[in-house]
């Protein structure tokens, strides 16, 4: 099928679409939290996958793995690109925390109260850092530009948020 596709096979590829998408938009979707933007991002990969098949090569990994990388990178681009990190801007770490309890799943090793509660037990200047780096996708570079601060320090004040998270979360499994 694979062979057929990469000779253009428009059957080949519609098999193949109806057996990847739904989880091609699940790794999009657990990337860039947005199931419409998911949806698009899927389309997208699709299209790059049909105008690039040439390219797949069985020697290197499965057909399944090329397209999850494709869409893995395509969702990466996306979600570091100026537009996508200027939607997010306004939004509360509480948002990015709540979507683990939107989730459609539930798992038991996620307690997502308690993370919540950790979060908050931590200075302002770390949640909201960490909101950055973190939830939000920045860059240190561009943490940096946004909270007006030098980079080194945004280097050692999530190196020491991170590790007071880390005890805090010690903590509440002892």
């Amino acid at each position: 099928m694979v062979q057929r596709f990469q000779k253009k096979d428009v059957i080949a590829f519609e098999m193949l679409y109806d057996m990847y998408s739904e989880n091609i938009r699940g790794v999009i979707h657990t990337i860039v939290r947005d199931g419409e933007l998911a949806e698009e991002l899927a389309q997208d990969v699709f299209v790059k996958v049909w105008n690039n098949s040439e390219s797949y090569d069985p020697r290197k990994g499965r057909f399944f793995t090329w397209i999850l990388n494709i869409a893995r990178n395509t969702a990466i681009d996306k979600v570091r690109s100026k537009s996508y990190k200027n939607r997010k801007k306004n939004l509360p770490v509480h948002y990015f925390v709540d979507i683990l309890e939107q989730a459609d799943y539930k798992s038991e090793t996620v307690d997502t109260a308690g993370l919540k509660k950790m979060l908050m037990t931590l200075k302002s200047k770390c949640i909201q850092l960490i909101e950055l780096l973190y939830f939000k996708g920045y860059t240190q570079r561009e943490a940096s530009e946004t909270l007006d601060i030098p980079l080194g320090t945004v280097k050692t004040r999530n190196r020491n948020c991170i590790s007071q998270l880390r005890e805090n979360i010690t903590l509440e499994w002892t």
